[in-house]
């Protein structure tokens, strides 16, 4: 997260943004490519009796090392009940939805040891006569709660709605699964208002000084925790909940780092592989450093669509922008309740509008204030992002981000290696370059857990169809690494689908294209021709 909350390992869900409010988001429908499924592909099975499920851990593919669970974990069974609100003054779902809790071993491989409890929802198929089994959602993140956004697209998965049982869960150190929470608000507050592009020694022993901080809270914290919240951790949550929910495969459409989630169980358990769809794809290839290279490249070409939009000339246009973060950098602006607009978190909401084409209007309104003097609508979106409420209260998926993802990533690049990229980095973008460049050595600084990988391995041979959709102008999770998310799962896995519009994800738009391709394949089994585009 470097000093700001934008960083080069967060892949924010999708959202519209009025006001700093959340609305319906919106895409361009048309369709491009066949219709028909890859040849050969079988469609998946719907839901088989509870002795063909397979015991978690057991599946045999290649990496999965875990020995069995024992009963105590496969024969448990799920108390529905009723929901509570998800954060303190929101309220509970509807009576619709129902909450339940799963126990699953801290530690995979010593599953006689230490438990987590980890939270679920659900909503029942409205047609259970058709019903195929559980579809399993997430969001992104890392550190995104199931339990608290389920609900709030439940009309969205209306259509999915009536086949499926849809179920949402917070991932190991996410909300009410052990949630990480490493500072007070205050503590937040001014990590975010660290300089997080240094331009002196001085500016740089504070940034990675502040950074190595946070690791070393979040150690004091949950220390204990910290080695067991990685993706591959996750996924084998995933498959223990797949069992206990009655289904023989696992049924999942994951957004964002949910495809990294996706992919590590194809690889895991790829005969449990049910009908499973990655939206926003994160490429499976990259580094650290090529993932931060990825996000300038697709925040750059973001900003620029959006300066185009507008009749400026990209060029142009970003060298503007370039220049209003210089002078932030040395002199804040006022924005209301008495704060400041810095040069970190001007940068923020601007990223927090690129997320999505319909919050364009937004940003040239907040640009328009900032010109004027005032950074308070800026201040807006940043908040927002940040999981900030009028209140001065910050939400903690920011530390279940850096502890996913640290568990994860074995880089840790240094302070040389950072100095060295920004150069290239800028070149890229002169607005984002810095900034991600030095994320690269104050992400994981001072973490006291070792990564598990350089990169997730995703190669499924032999699972069924797993569709992989990419966006065009996607600025999180350039269209790109869907492409190499499709390679690597395998060339009879991987199907891809490529819509040619703009924003983070591409189902929770307004694409009828892309609506009704994944809404065939997941309710009919019907599987997209590899190579689908949609306008």
């Amino acid at each position: 997260m470097g000093g700001t909350g934008i960083s080069g390992r967060r892949y924010r869900r999708a959202v519209a943004l009025a006001a700093v409010a959340v609305l319906s988001v919106t895409g361009v429908s048309g369709c491009g490519g066949g219709a028909e499924g890859k040849e050969g592909a079988a469609k998946p099975s719907a839901t088989a009796e509870p002795s063909a499920r397979g015991v978690p851990g057991a599946d045999g593919a290649p990496g999965s090392a875990a020995p069995p669970l024992p009963a105590r974990f496969t024969g448990q069974r799920l108390e529905w009940g009723e929901c509570e609100a998800p954060e303190p003054g929101q309220d509970a779902p509807g009576e619709a939805w129902r909450c339940a809790t799963l126990t699953a071993p801290l530690d995979y491989h010593a599953p006689g040891g230490e438990t987590i409890e980890l939270a679920l929802i659900r909503r029942e198929a409205s047609e259970p006569e058709g019903r195929v089994g559980s579809l399993l959602f997430n969001f992104g993140g890392p550190g995104g709660s199931g339990v608290a956004s389920l609900p709030g697209h439940g009309d969205s998965f209306a259509t999915l709605g009536r086949a499926y049982d849809l179920v949402g869960f917070d991932p190991r150190g996410v909300g009410a699964s052990s949630q990480i929470r490493c500072l007070d608000d205050a503590g937040i507050e001014d990590m975010l208002a660290l300089d997080a592009t240094p331009d002196t020694a001085a500016e740089e022993k504070t940034y990675l000084d502040q950074s190595s901080a946070l690791g070393a809270a979040c150690g004091r914290e949950a220390g204990g925790l910290l080695p067991h919240v990685g993706t591959a951790d996750a996924a084998r949550d995933m498959d223990l909940m797949r069992h206990v929910l009655g289904d023989n495969q696992l049924h999942y459409l994951g957004f964002s780092y949910g495809t990294t989630l996706g992919g590590t169980y194809a690889h895991l358990f790829p005969r449990r592989v049910g009908r499973m769809v990655l939206d926003a794809a994160v490429d499976p290839t990259a580094n650290t450093v090529a993932h931060l290279r990825h996000q300038t490249t697709g925040f750059q070409r973001a900003l620029e669509n959006y300066l185009a939009s507008t009749g400026a000339d990209p060029a142009e246009g970003s060298a503007r922008l370039a220049a209003l973060l210089e002078e932030l950098d040395a002199k804040p602006l006022p924005a209301s309740g008495g704060r400041e607009l810095t040069e970190s978190l001007a940068r923020t909401g601007i990223v927090a509008a690129l997320y999505r084409e319909e919050n364009w209007p937004l940003l040239t309104r907040a640009l328009s204030r900032a010109d004027d003097g005032d950074g308070s609508t800026l201040l807006a979106l940043a908040d927002f992002y940040n999981g900030r409420d009028q209140k001065g209260r910050y939400d903690a998926s920011a530390h279940a981000q850096r502890a996913i993802s640290c568990a994860d990533d074995s880089a840790r690049p240094t302070p040389e290696d950072a100095r060295g990229i920004v150069p290239e980095f800028e070149a890229i973008s002169p607005v984002f370059g810095a900034f991600l460049a030095w994320d690269a050595a104050g992400w994981c600084a001072g973490w006291p857990v070792a990564g598990a990988r350089e990169t997730p391995d995703v190669s499924a041979a032999g699972a069924a169809p797993i569709v992989v959709v990419g966006t065009t102008g996607d600025p999180a999770t350039p269209v790109e690494g869907a492409e190499r998310m499709a390679e690597e799962l395998g060339g009879d896995v991987g199907v891809l689908l490529t819509y040619d519009g703009e924003g983070h994800g591409a189902y929770l738009g307004d694409s009828a294209c892309v609506r009704g391709a994944v809404d065939a394949y997941l309710l009919d089994g019907d599987v997209p021709e590899d190579g689908t585009r949609c306008a």
